[in-house]
This record gives C-alpha cells, sequence and structure tokens, in this order.
C-alpha cells in the first residue's frame, strides 16, 4: 500500500509505520513529577493502626509521632518554608519477639499513607563482593513497588526485617576475621539510611560496569528496621539489675518497678551497642520502639478484633459457599492457648485455624444442605470435626475419611 502526497511525492504504509515506532522510542514520554500529599496528623494515624494490630499502644504512639513528623519534613521541604534549619530524617527501630505485630504494623503504615512499601530480610545481604544480594537492591524492591516511578519511591517506605540477624558475631567485642554478613551490612547500609544518592541496577543483581544505574535520593525514604534480637532481654535485665540478685532495701522494689512489661520496653542504645551493632548503625535509628509479647487475651483480640482478623477472612470463605461460620468462646481460648504454646506469637494462630478446619473446607463444597458451621473447644483441642447444620437444623455428619482421631 502506497500513501501518494502532492505532486510525486510518495511513501509506503510500511515505512511509515517504522518511522513512527522510531519516533515513539526516541521521544522520551513526559511524566508528571511526584507531588507530596500533607501528612495525616498522628491521632489519625494512630487510628489506623489500632483498626489493625491489637495491643501495642506504646508502638503506635511513637510510630504516629515519628512518621507524622518525618512527612511533615517532606511536605514542609516541597513547599520551601524558607527556613535555614535542615531537618534529619528519624529512621525507626522496631524490637520485640517473632508474631508481636512489627512488619503488621509497617505495612498498615504504609497502606495508610499511601506510599511506596518495600519489605528485605536482612539475612539475604552481604557486603558487595561476596556471595549474596546488595543493599541496593533494597531500594530497587522499592523502585519496583512505586511503578519504576524514581520520584514516586523517593518516598516511600521500606522495611528490613530480621536487622539483629546482622549483628556481630562476637558482640562488641571486633574480630580478626571479616565479618561481611554481619558487620560489613552494617556499614554498607549506613549511607543508604542516613541519605545518599545510591546508583541501583534495574535487573538487580551484581553492579557491572557496563550496565545502566537507576539514581535514586534516599534522603526521603523512611526506614523501618525490626527483629526479635534474641538475647537483649539478657542484655537489658543485667544493666537494670534484674537478672541477678541485687543488695539494699531497695533492691526488691527497684526490680519489680523493671519488671513491668517486656525488658525490650527498656533498651536505650548502650543495650544495642553491647548486642553487636556499630555506633554509626545504632545513631542512624534514634527511635527504638520495644513491643511486647502478647498474651492469652491479646492473641484471642487478634482473631476477632482486628479488620482483616482471621476469624473475619475464614468467615468470608465460608460466606462464598453460602455457610455461616461460628467459633464458641471456648474455641477462641483454646486456639489462643495453642499459640502460647508454640511460642511464635500471631503467627501461630492462623495455623491452628487451618489445622482445624481443613477437613470441613474439603468435603464443605460438596455439602450443599450445609448453611451453618461451628466451632468449639473440643475441634482445636482434640482434633474433631466441628458441628455442620442444615438450614432446619439437622446435624450434617462428616464423612468418616475427614474426621481426625482424638489426641
Amino acid at each position: 500500500m502506497v500513501i501518494a502526497g502532492e505532486g510525486k511525492a510518495a511513501v509506503c504504509y510500511d515505512c511509515i509505520r517504522v518511522l513512527g515506532q522510531v519516533v515513539e522510542e526516541e521521544s522520551p514520554i513526559p511524566t508528571k513529577k511526584y507531588e507530596p500529599t500533607k501528612p495525616l496528623p498522628p491521632r489519625e494515624i494512630f487510628a489506623q493502626l489500632d483498626a489493625y494490630v491489637v495491643g501495642q499502644d506504646k508502638a503506635k504512639k511513637a510510630l504516629s509521632v515519628a512518621v507524622y513528623n518525618h512527612y511533615k519534613r517532606i511536605w514542609n521541604g516541597h513547599k520551601r518554608s524558607g527556613s535555614d534549619i535542615e531537618l534529619q530524617k528519624t529512621n525507626i527501630l522496631l524490637v520485640g519477639p517473632t508474631g508481636c505485630g512489627k512488619t503488621l504494623l509497617a505495612e498498615t503504615l504504609a497502606r495508610t499513607l499511601d506510599v511506596p512499601f518495600a519489605v528485605c530480610d536482612a539475612t539475604s545481604l552481604t557486603e558487595s563482593g561476596y556471595v549474596g544480594e546488595d543493599v541496593e537492591n533494597i531500594l530497587l524492591r522499592l523502585i519496583q513497588a512505586a511503578d519504576w516511578d524514581v520520584h514516586r519511591s523517593e518516598n516511600g517506605i521500606i522495611y528490613i526485617d530480621e536487622l539483629d540477624k546482622i549483628a556481630r558475631k562476637e558482640g562488641i567485642n571486633r574480630s580478626i576475621t571479616r565479618d561481611v554478613s554481619g558487620e560489613g551490612v552494617q556499614q554498607e547500609l549506613l549511607k543508604i539510611i542516613e541519605g545518599c544518592v545510591a546508583n541501583v541496577p534495574p535487573q538487580g543483581g551484581r553492579k557491572h560496569p557496563h550496565q545502566e544505574f537507576l539514581q535514586i535520593d534516599t534522603r526521603n525514604i523512611l526506614f523501618i528496621c525490626g527483629g526479635a534480637f534474641d538475647g537483649l532481654e539478657d542484655i537489658v535485665a543485667k544493666r537494670l539489675g534484674t537478672g541477678s540478685p541485687q543488695m539494699g532495701f531497695l533492691s526488691e522494689t527497684r526490680s519489680e518497678e523493671y519488671l513491668e512489661g517486656s525488658s525490650l520496653t527498656h533498651v536505650i542504645p548502650e543495650d544495642l551497642l553491647q548486642f553487636g551493632f556499630i555506633p554509626e548503625m545504632v545513631g542512624r535509628l534514634p527511635v527504638t520502639v520495644g513491643l511486647e509479647s502478647l498474651d492469652k487475651n491479646s492473641l484471642i483480640k487478634v482473631l476477632t478484633d482486628p479488620k482483616n482478623s482471621i476469624i473475619k477472612q475464614y468467615q468470608q470463605l465460608f460466606s462464598m459457599d453460602g455457610v455461616d461460620l461460628e467459633f464458641t468462646k471456648g474455641a477462641l481460648e483454646s486456639a489462643a492457648e495453642r499459640a502460647l504454646n508454640h511460642r511464635t506469637g500471631a503467627r501461630c494462630l492462623r495455623y491452628v485455624i487451618e489445622d482445624t478446619l481443613m477437613d470441613v473446607m474439603y468435603d464443605l463444597p460438596s455439602l450443599d444442605e450445609v448453611v451453618r458451621c461451628v466451632v468449639d473447644r473440643h475441634s482445636i483441642n482434640n482434633g474433631m470435626a466441628p458441628d455442620l447444620f442444615t438450614k432446619e437444623g439437622r446435624k450434617v455428619e462428616l464423612p468418616p475419611h475427614a474426621i481426625k482421631k482424638s489426641a
């Protein structure tokens, strides 16, 4: 097909299509620059956290204030208030046992603020030049979460989990051997956490001299670090004097005062240094928030109270099959007790509920007459099948192969 113009000039359709593709590839697509929004006040941030995370009021309050100050700093900097005072960002360290809500707090914060959010595991990071991931890869994950919008990712949140795993293996004392997955990673993270212009390989992996990099400014990226810090409680208890006998008339009173709540709520920078972090790393995480372990009552609330609680999720799944799922008070208490015995906090609750409802979920789609499922204490503790009822109230038995033997 040939397209003729005025005179004797003519061009074929294939040439026009090829030229159009060349122009499209050569001409950069104009992108709208990211505009930061006004941050929510701390009370509203706390309310959002409270809707999804049970307990940890002290941690929620500290996070709400720190996050508000961080994004207020970005907002005022964007508006150019004219002040000569340069506000530095405040990164956050969450210290608490596994399953107490550290990751959930960070995820809820990112969802509340509507900013890019990325999660990184510190155990996979190593010093540059060694087998493992470079620290720049955590910035690549944030850029991917922002749909490759670098300007938007520069105002995001990065959660570094398992930070305690990069502590010095020998504690505060230095070793003559090179610690490439401990102190070496801490050294690599310093500039990124404090704020710098980092070169990020767009395809991940190791840096290559001929590879084009994405440049990202980390000065406005909020870093939230978390970890269980196993052994830190002993360091805090020793400093407070609650881990060893004391002398004096006020020794017992002083011990009882400090023993209220978890020892991790009394962490100070000196404890982190003793645990194995370098001073520069501790200085870049000025807000240290200690989280308490969840007790039985808190675990019961985790099952029922949050907007996306585990019970509500399974009730939603059962409602898709036209079945109402109910848990008795005894069932909730038994599930919390089983989770406490496993010592993994709220993480174990989903395993307990999934293990209890596995056989029911297997056969329920084939039982059209069932409209109600009731889980009691015996279903949680002894593995007995939950009670199934029809619309008329008649009880339905599961097939024999689905019923577990009593423990």
